[in-house]
């Protein structure tokens, strides 16, 4: 049975990498689109400061669900 699928303006946590974009597992970012029911995601991430830092499209696999009992952890972003 798959699992409920994510839908757009959550938030998700980052399973992989995404080194052309600057991005390590375990960003978070916020699902902008929804593709092919779920199978694909555009997310959109941020810095704390509200600019956005990177747009990528990611596999579900990709990604997870944020669970409530966790935090955000800061990191600098590596310029491109």
């Amino acid at each position: 049975m798959r699992s409920a699928m994510i839908k757009e303006y959550e938030r998700v946590v980052l399973k992989v990498a995404v080194p052309a974009e600057g991005l390590e597992a375990g960003d978070v970012g916020t699902v902008v689109h929804v593709y092919r029911d779920g199978r694909a995601y555009e997310v959109e991430f941020f810095t704390l400061d509200g600019s956005t830092a990177a747009v990528a499209t990611v596999e579900a696999s990709d990604v997870r669900p944020v669970h409530k009992r966790e935090i955000t952890h800061a990191r600098e972003l590596q310029a491109a």
